[in-house]
């Protein structure tokens, strides 16, 4: 039992919850477009646009922040909960306003912008879901928590960020400008599925904390108002239900099809170039190169498919460089032979000055175990080639043999034998040779 009356501690709103006369001025105020809330909102309304058209995520967030729009909705929500009609009326009708005033700012904006292309933080809001759904209820339950709260802290600039009220209103302005029907569909039932949860979510919360109703109201206004919520919940939700269940068949699709094309890439000989997954189609393109596919082939890569839960998917093969094509590319293959060819060749050029390289120092362990046959008395000999410039033109290839005897030495006589010896046995006269 304590621990339950801890758990109910903690999670109680009431001992948090401000006066009801101060969250009903706080309500009722926002609800107005006028003076500073009016100008707020046209500056909201052009920096969402500008930041939309030019694709920039930091400027949208900042059009999000300072957007006055949930102050309607609030009220809109509120009213409904407290059965204050003539609140709702005022909420409703500023709400209609600023949504026109919005619409009409934005294209406005669209149709004198020199930019018209679709971005993807404008094509992230044409195709609303359940996801987006859960994401305005929750954001909407955040938002009249805090407006019902003394302390309400930074949650409020978050609501608005996650509910995103300002940035389909402005794509849906796009739409108009370019006259593209989907664009504007799409993002004005983003805008209407976060304007509807966020008022249902003011409404649970405000019946849920026991908001005062000052007005005599009938049963039957009651139940009027409770068909009509429910109608219009029913009517924003089922969309988007189907919406959702497609985004993750599509997810799913794209997913097995990832996996399928992974296992062809390389089939018989052929290798998969590029491919393209179409999950609304249910369709995957798949272009090889090299050897051309029979149709057997395709057949079984077609049953491969079948492995990844693809059955009902529509294969597109598609042959982009071919080495059996006969005359097409023969061209092209003496080409390819050709510089594959004169690759080899520099490659071996290459190998031979390395092998060269490599092999030099041993010549000089190959002069020392000749020359001390003849002479016991050295005891090591280096071997290296170098260049002797006289000028700076002239040049000269030099041979360097440097050996080391013992204690003993060598005579005048044996030093120059040897010299002229080297000469003959490294078959060149530029040798200069150091005793040590």
């Amino acid at each position: 039992m304590n621990l339950l009356r801890k758990f109910l501690t903690y999670t109680n709103l009431t001992s948090e919850m401000d006066d009801y006369s101060v969250i009903h001025q706080n309500i009722e105020k926002d609800i107005i477009f006028k003076g500073t809330n009016l100008w707020i909102l046209v500056f909201a309304i052009f920096i969402a646009s500008i930041g939309l058209n030019m694709n920039s995520t930091a400027v949208i967030i900042g059009a999000m922040l300072i957007s006055p729009l949930m102050g309607p909705i609030n009220g809109m929500g509120y009213s409904i909960a407290t059965y204050n009609f003539v609140l709702f009326r005022k909420a409703l009708k500023n709400f209609v306003f600023a949504v026109i005033a919005s619409l009409f700012a934005s294209t406005v904006y669209f149709l004198l912008s020199p930019l018209s292309t679709a971005h993807s933080e404008l094509l992230a809001r044409t195709s609303p879901t359940i996801y987006d759904v859960l994401i305005a209820l929750f954001g909407g339950l955040a938002g009249i928590v805090a407006i019902s709260s003394r302390q309400k802290g930074n949650v409020i600039p978050g609501v608005a960020i996650a509910t995103a009220l300002m940035p389909p209103l402005c794509t849906a302005g796009f739409g108009l400008a370019n006259g593209d029907l989907n664009f504007f569909l799409g993002a004005f039932y983003l805008f209407t599925i976060n304007t509807v949860f966020i008022g249902i979510s003011s409404v649970l919360i405000s019946r849920f904390l026991k908001f005062p109703i000052t007005n005599l109201v009938q049963e039957d206004q009651k139940k009027k108002v409770v068909r009509w919520t429910s109608f219009i919940i029913a009517v924003t939700l089922i969309p988007s239900i189907y919406f959702g269940y497609a985004l993750v068949q599509a997810e799913r699709f794209t997913e097995r099809a990832n996996k399928f094309i992974a296992d062809v890439s390389v089939f018989e000989g052929s290798y998969l170039l590029k491919n393209e997954i179409d999950p609304q189609k249910r369709q995957i393109s798949l272009i090889y190169g090299g050897s051309s596919l029979t149709d057997k082939e395709k057949r079984e890569i077609a049953k491969r498919a079948n492995a990844y839960s693809l059955e009902n998917t529509k294969l597109l093969f598609k042959q982009g460089f071919s080495l059996n094509d006969g005359k097409e590319n023969t061209n092209q293959i003496d080409k390819l032979k050709t510089e594959i060819n004169r690759l080899n060749l520099a490659l071996k050029e290459k190998q031979k000055a390395t092998d060269s390289i490599i092999s030099k120092p041993e010549i000089g362990k190959q002069i020392l175990s000749e020359v001390q046959a003849i002479f016991p008395e050295i005891k090591s000999c280096s071997y290296s080639e170098t260049v002797s410039f006289q000028d700076s033109i002239k040049r000269d290839k030099v041979k360097i043999v440097v050996m080391e005897t013992n204690k003993k030495g060598l005579s005048a006589d044996a030093r120059k034998r040897i010299n002229d010896w080297l000469k003959k046995r490294l078959e060149t006269e530029k040798v200069k040779t150091f005793f040590e």
